[in-house]
C-alpha cells in the first residue's frame, strides 16, 4: 500500500476523533456555556446535519478543481472549524465552529474513497480504502477516549485544539505524499448527478443508510443500556466504547479485504450476522461479560460493509464517482441520525434501554434484504447485455420484446 494512504488515513483520524469526541465532553461544554445536555446535543447533530448537506456541496464545488488540492482544502476547513471550536466565546460560536468542521467530513472521505481506489491495482481497490478508514475506526479506539480524558482533565477547548494541530499533520501528509493525479478528461457535474439514475448506486446507498443505522440504533443508547440494564459503573462506558472501536478496526479490514475478493457474499454475511447479533443484544446485555462482547461485535459487523458498500457505489457510478462516494458517506450519517430518532421513540414508548437494538436489527434485516435484490437485479440486467461486431460486449442493455 502506497504511502498516501498513511496521510488519508491521519485525516480520517482527526475527522473521527472530532466527530465522537464531542459525545464524552457534553456535560463540560453544557456547564462551561450554561445551556441544557440536550441542547449540548445539538453539536452532535449539527455535526451529522452538516455532513449530509456538506457532502454533496463540497464534492460540487470541487468538480473543477484537482482532487489533491481539494483534499488540502477541505483539511484547511477542517482545521479553521475546530478552532473556532476550541476559541468560541458562546454556544452559538461553537455550534458554528462544529458545522464548519463537518462540511469537510463527507467530501474528504468521498473524494479520498477515490484516491485510495486509483493509487493501487484493481483488485487492491477496497483495501486501499478500507486503509484510508481505519484512521476514522482507530479514531474510536484512541483519539475519541484519550481527547475524552484531557477535556475532563484539563478542558474541553485543548481537545479541540489538538484536534485542529492533527488536522495541521494531515494537511502536510497529503500536501507531501498523495501524488497529484489527473483530473477526469470531460468529468463535468452532469456527467456526476447521472449517478443517481442509476438504480444499483441508490440501493447501495440505502443499504449504507439501513446497514449502518442498526448499529447506531443501539450505540447511540449504551450508556444507559450499560449502566442501568448491564449493571456497569458510569466510568465503565468509555472502556466499553473502546471495545467496540477494536471492533470497528478488525471489522474494517477484513471487510477490505475480503469486498476485494467477494463483494457481495462478504455483505450478505456482515449484514445477516449484524441483524442476528443486534437481535441477541437484547439479551447479552444483561451480563457484563457477554455485552462487552457484543459490543465488539457490532463494531467489527458494522464496519466490515463499509469497504464494499463504499466500492460497490464507486463500481456502479464509474465513470463519475466521486460525488456519489461522498453522498454516501453523508448517508453513513443520515442512517445514524434515523436510528438515534427510531431508538429515542421506542425507549420513549416505555419498551426500555433495550429496545434500540430490536431497531438495529430490524434494519440491519432490511439492508440485508436490499443486498440480496440489488444482486438480483445485477444478475438479470447482466443477461440481457448484447453483443456487436466484433464479439466486443455493448455497453448498454437491451429490452427484450416477447
Amino acid at each position: 500500500m502506497p504511502l498516501a494512504l498513511l496521510a488519508l488515513a491521519i485525516g480520517a483520524f482527526g475527522i473521527g476523533t472530532t466527530e465522537f469526541v464531542i459525545m464524552g465532553l457534553l456535560p463540560q461544554v453544557a456547564g462551561d456555556f450554561g445551556v441544557s445536555i440536550p441542547t449540548a446535543g445539538l453539536l452532535v447533530t449539527g455535526y451529522a446535519l452538516g455532513v449530509v448537506i456538506g457532502a454533496p456541496l463540497m464534492t460540487v464545488l470541487g468538480t473543477k478543481i484537482p482532487r489533491k488540492r481539494m483534499l488540502m482544502l477541505l483539511m484547511g476547513l477542517f482545521i479553521v472549524g475546530n478552532l473556532l471550536s476550541a476559541v468560541a466565546p458562546s454556544f452559538s460560536v461553537m455550534l458554528i465552529g462544529r458545522v464548519v468542521a463537518s462540511l469537510a467530513h463527507g467530501a474528504f472521505f468521498g473524494i479520498g474513497s477515490v484516491v485510495a481506489a486509483e493509487l493501487v491495482a484493481p483488485d487492491k481497490k477496497a483495501g486501499a480504502i478500507a486503509m484510508m478508514f481505519t484512521g476514522l475506526t482507530v479514531a474510536n479506539v484512541v483519539g475519541v477516549p484519550l481527547g475524552t480524558l484531557v477535556g475532563q482533565s484539563v478542558g474541553w477547548r485543548v481537545t479541540f485544539a489538538i484536534v485542529a494541530g492533527l488536522g495541521v499533520i494531515g494537511l502536510a501528509g497529503i500536501a507531501k505524499l498523495v501524488p497529484d493525479l489527473p483530473k477526469p478528461e470531460g468529468v463535468q457535474l452532469r456527467h456526476e448527478l447521472a449517478a443517481f439514475k442509476n438504480t444499483q448506486v441508490l440501493l447501495a446507498m440505502a443499504m449504507t443508510v439501513l446497514g449502518f443505522g442498526g448499529v447506531f440504533a443501539a450505540i447511540t443508547y449504551i450508556a444507559p443500556m450499560m449502566t442501568h440494564v448491564t449493571g456497569f459503573a458510569d466510568g465503565s462506558v468509555t472502556w466499553l466504547l473502546v471495545f467496540f472501536g477494536l471492533g470497528m478496526v478488525g471489522g474494517n479490514l477484513i471487510g477490505g479485504r475480503f469486498a476485494d475478493r467477494a463483494l457481495m457474499p462478504m455483505l450478505y454475511v456482515s449484514l445477516g450476522a449484524l441483524a442476528v447479533v443486534l437481535a441477541l443484544f437484547t439479551v447479552t446485555a444483561h451480563n457484563k461479560i457477554a455485552a462487552a462482547v457484543t459490543i465488539a461485535l457490532i463494531g467489527a459487523l458494522g464496519f466490515a460493509t463499509v469497504p464494499p458498500l463504499q466500492k460497490r457505489v464507486l463500481d456502479q457510478a464509474h465513470g463519475a464517482p466521486t460525488l456519489a462516494s461522498a453522498v454516501n458517506i453523508g448517508a453513513f450519517n443520515l442512517g445514524n441520525a434515523l436510528s438515534a430518532w427510531l431508538g429515542g421513540i421506542v425507549i420513549a414508548a416505555g419498551l426500555g434501554y433495550t429496545a434500540p437494538n430490536w431497531v438495529g436489527a430490524v434494519l440491519a434485516a432490511a439492508a440485508l434484504v436490499l443486498a440480496i435484490l440489488s444482486a438480483a437485479l445485477e444478475r438479470r440486467t447482466g443477461a440481457g447485455r448484447t453483443v456487436v461486431a466484433g464479439g466486443l460486449p455493448s455497453e448498454q442493455r437491451t429490452v427484450v420484446h416477447h
